[in-house]
């Protein structure tokens, strides 16, 4: 306990905890949310490319090196952050759950955000960029929610005088496409925006990936998009400059999970996982690097306490800025059903290490999903698999099982690549990431420990299917799918 309250008077000290003073004002609070990106910045040591706008941001404020997301896909993610919840607390871990009859509805005491805000004075809103007048920004919430809670789209319909509360979504990673011909228009558009591309002879693949040409060119498509984003950035605090409300306004700036690809989004390992997380403006410490554990909910509390709003008890996001902060010893994830495919899966992650439980071992590792399957990086990687082209390591993708627990030593393992689970020199730590991960279960009442109930999977799987047809998607898209949900059927059926 000393040593705790001697570490956090030094944080006070150096800037990094907000003082009680600096929270009795009401700043502007602005949140930069990025679809689909790791922290692949300057500030954070990608070498590759080129940052300055949130290299910029970074100088003038704090950047946490450790913050990681609860769910690595963005509906249940942005369902957690906006609430300051765990997604598996309010029943919203399910990838665009609710969605069609059967719905989720927040428990009674839970409030999200936003209303939090209005309900303090502030004007609140969710925008895109460059703003689109009257047209609300990506919200993608799980569960049932009041558009009401949300001002507008864009501060300026504020009054005079009136503090805000904002998020501007961006497409991130997104902006690549899903296919080859999709990331080469990027670059060419990259190229007349940003005058050059990421060359690829400067793209440094993950050691799980092969270095075949279609990740390449993605990969490097990718960390334009990361450039394309900066160059966003730069103008929303352009913006905020010229608007004289800078220095009044708390910059947050994070993504709602990692790179799409094979082993990144949906998946719980730190490529999916670990964000970039950037926080700037009045009460913030300047120029400092935090490398204890966060986690995005914590994005919730420590914006209401910027703005001296009461952090109500339910939530279960921590105020990181908060000179009463007690730092996190561990971090949660969970990913379960994203679109048709189901999966069950939990994880606890220390400074040192990583520990996954895979509570269906049975199925493949990349099982069936159309999303992900018709993108060509994931096509590439079957045709190198099936070419014998992969090593051990790449193969491990292709495993047509998986184990029940996996445990890495993110210090000598960044990559997440030799499974320590049997080694019995590990025992120990097993056990004890283990219990970690069974006590967090109970405690936040993780409603996925039992199965989706089959009301809601085959109410969502209507809308989704019906949602394709619509909108005349590929005959070949909506058959893969449909076959998707039968198998998931199937497997259910078997106990697989």
């Amino acid at each position: 306990m000393r040593a705790l309250k001697s570490l956090l008077l030094a944080l006070l000290l150096l800037g990094l905890v907000r003082s009680a003073e600096a929270a009795e004002e009401q700043p502007n609070i602005l949140w930069i949310i990025v679809d689909d990106m790791s922290a692949n910045f300057s500030c954070y040591g990608e070498t590759a490319i080129e940052t300055p706008n949130v290299d910029r941001l970074a100088a003038r404020g704090t950047r946490f090196s450790r913050a990681f997301v609860t769910a690595p896909v963005c509906s249940t993610c942005r369902s957690a952050f906006i609430t300051g919840m765990y997604q598996t607390s309010i029943g919203a871990h399910h990838h665009r759950s609710g969605r069609g009859e059967e719905k989720i509805h927040l428990p009674k005491k839970i409030v999200p955000v936003p209303k939090l805000f209005q309900q303090a004075g502030y004007y609140t809103s969710v925008g895109s960029w460059p703003i689109r007048k009257g047209r609300l920004g990506k919200t993608d919430y799980n569960f049932e929610w009041d558009q009401s809670m949300y001002d507008g789209a864009d501060w300026s319909g504020r009054e005079q005088g009136q503090p805000f509360f904002a998020q501007i979504q961006l497409p991130g990673g997104k902006l690549r496409g899903g296919t080859l011909e999709s990331a080469r228009k990027f670059r060419e558009r990259a190229r007349r925006d940003l005058g050059s591309v990421t060359p690829l002879d400067a793209v440094e693949l993950p050691p799980y990936y092969p270095d075949e040409p279609v990740l390449v060119e993605d990969w490097a498509a990718y960390l334009d998009s990361v450039r394309y984003t900066d160059m966003v950035v730069g103008q929303i605090l352009d913006r905020l400059e010229n608007e004289g409300v800078l220095e009044e306004t708390v910059v947050f700036f994070m993504t709602d999970h990692g790179i799409s690809h094979a082993r990144g989004k949906q998946f719980l390992y730190d490529e999916g996982l670990h964000v970039p997380l950037v926080i700037a403006g009045q009460g913030v410490g300047i120029g400092f690097v935090r490398d204890d554990l966060v986690e995005h909910i914590d994005i919730a509390a420590t914006s209401l306490g910027l703005a001296g709003i009461e952090i109500p008890e339910w939530m279960q996001a921590r105020d990181i800025l908060a000179g009463s902060y007690e730092p996190r010893d561990a971090v949660y994830a969970a990913r379960d059903r994203c679109d048709e495919t189901v999966d069950h899966l939990r994880s606890v992650r220390t400074k040192r290490f990583k520990y996954i439980r895979n509570f269906l071992p049975l199925r493949p590792h990349l099982q069936p999903n159309a999303y992900k399957d018709k993108k060509s990086i994931l096509i590439a990687l079957r045709d190198a698999h099936e070419a014998g082209r992969l090593d051990d390591v790449q193969g491990q993708l292709f495993a047509s099982t998986r184990p029940p627990q996996e445990l890495y030593d993110l210090e000598n393992d960044p990559h997440e690549i030799h499974n320590l689970a049997q080694d019995p020199d590990h025992a120990g730590t097993l056990r004890e990431m283990r219990g970690r991960l069974d006590r967090w279960m109970e405690e936040t009442g993780d409603q996925g420990r039992s199965s989706e109930p089959k009301a809601m999977f085959e109410s969502d799987m209507a809308l989704y299917v019906g949602t394709l047809r619509r909108r005349k998607a590929d005959p070949e898209h909506i058959r893969r799918v449909e076959n998707n949900i039968e198998l998931m059927r199937q497997w259910a059926a078997e106990g697989k």
